[in-house]
């Protein structure tokens, strides 16, 4: 995944996010739909920025950025279960 494709999905997932919590103001969802969609998108949102440091980091240092791998959830900083 390239650097601009992880931003778009961060993007996607935030503006998901943002509709979500409209959604749960206006009565469309329950608050504990809207908690457990939001923790999902935490996860991936954490688990995309996460990719992009690697990215940049490997770049940074003469690396090839495409050699970063997403980590497994309970490995990204601020997962909790």
């Amino acid at each position: 995944m390239q650097d601009n494709e992880i931003l778009s999905r961060i993007s996607s997932l935030v503006t998901e996010e943002h509709e979500l919590r409209s959604r749960l103001a206006s009565g469309e969802v329950t608050s504990d739909e809207e908690n457990a969609r939001v923790k999902e998108l935490e996860v991936s949102l954490d688990q995309c920025w996460d990719l992009l440091r690697q990215r940049r980091a490997r770049r940074g240092i003469g690396e090839n950025p495409d050699n970063a791998a997403p980590r497994p959830v309970d490995e990204v900083e601020n997962y909790q279960q």
